[in-house]
């Protein structure tokens, strides 16, 4: 998640440590980056931890999140595993063009980033995949399967059962975009719907802090935002209709997978779990008492999940 507050601070970070690959400052143990990159004539922020010489987990933001949402993963990973975390165009401290001028769909969201991964000099890694991700990330596998030495998804869809109800008046949305677009305009402009985002059905929503929803709220607040992620939600068809390709390069591919999921995610169902478990037999799958964004609220579980599978995945790629 973005945090507003420290956006002078964090820019300055990001233009002072800017450039491809690791420039000037070889990233320690156990600081963490801030750099950005030109990929495509835009300027793609990110974060960086770790050696660049151990295995890389590549991490892949959702909606309306920035690289931020991985700090936990950045300050617990970064003793054995070099982490990078891209903000998309249009998210985080990354360029945001003009939705007017700018493509902003799925297919161009996965392109800019696999040409980020390219210009950094990835050539293999782990993914984390996390709602927006898991388009993104999916459209990356399916291009280049031989740079995925594993997956791990958390609250990212890629079966229709996952999708909550919520979901209908996305489906209109679709179908017609013009009647219905200033209904789901309402969504960005709404703080109780941004707070539901985090809190969902948790029982106990007192534990979830605040600033959470209130710095999102204050980045879909940003001139032109709206613009941005309104074409984005109408491109998300696009996802659905390529549910059935991915499942079935997944069971094809059976690439390692790590499975975590946070159940009281009011958009996303934990049907998937199981639906990913029919397609990923071998998959390692936990359910969490946690919401979409689970690593907010449960990130030292997650880590420890997520560092036994890069233990286990990446020795086996090195054999």
């Amino acid at each position: 998640m973005l945090k507003l507050p420290l956006l002078g601070a964090a820019a300055l970070c990001f233009g002072m440590l800017s450039g491809p690959g690791h420039a000037d400052t070889a990233p320690s143990q156990t600081a963490v980056y801030y750099r950005s990159v030109t990929v495509d004539g835009l300027s793609i922020a990110y974060r960086e931890a770790g050696n660049p010489a151990a295995p890389t987990l590549l991490l892949l933001h959702g909606f309306p999140s920035s690289s931020r949402m991985y700090d936990p993963l950045l300050s617990r990973l970064a003793d054995h595993y070099h982490l990078v975390a891209p903000d998309y165009p249009g998210f985080g401290h990354s360029d945001a063009p003009d939705a007017k001028t700018f493509s902003y769909t799925f297919d161009h969201l996965a392109e800019i980033t696999q040409h980020f991964t390219e210009t950094l000099g990835l050539t293999h890694y782990v993914m984390y995949v996390q709602d927006y991700g898991g388009p993104v990330g999916l459209r990356m596998s399916v291009a280049h399967p031989e740079r995925l030495d594993g997956l791990i998804i958390q609250n990212a869809v890629s079966h229709e059962e996952g999708l909550s109800p919520l979901w209908e008046k996305r489906r209109q949305f679709w179908a017609n975009r013009a009647p219905n677009e200033a209904a789901l305009r309402e969504n960005f402009s709404s703080l109780a719907a941004t707070r539901q985002r985090h809190v969902g059905s948790s029982p106990h929503p007192e534990t979830i802090n605040p600033d959470l929803w209130t710095d999102e709220f204050a980045f879909l607040s940003k001139p032109g935002e709206a613009d941005i992620q309104i074409n984005l939600f109408y491109d998300y068809r696009t996802n659905v209709a390529s549910y059935p390709a991915w499942q079935a390069w997944l069971r094809e591919h059976q690439p390692p997978t790590l499975v975590v999921w946070g159940k009281y995610d009011p958009s996303f169902e934990v049907a998937e779990v199981a639906a990913y478990q029919r397609d990923l037999p071998k998959a390692e799958t936990h359910i969490l008492d946690a919401g979409h964004f689970a690593l907010d609220e449960k990130p030292d579980e997650i880590a420890g999940y997520v560092r036994g599978f890069l233990d286990r995945v990446t020795s086996v790629a090195k054999r």
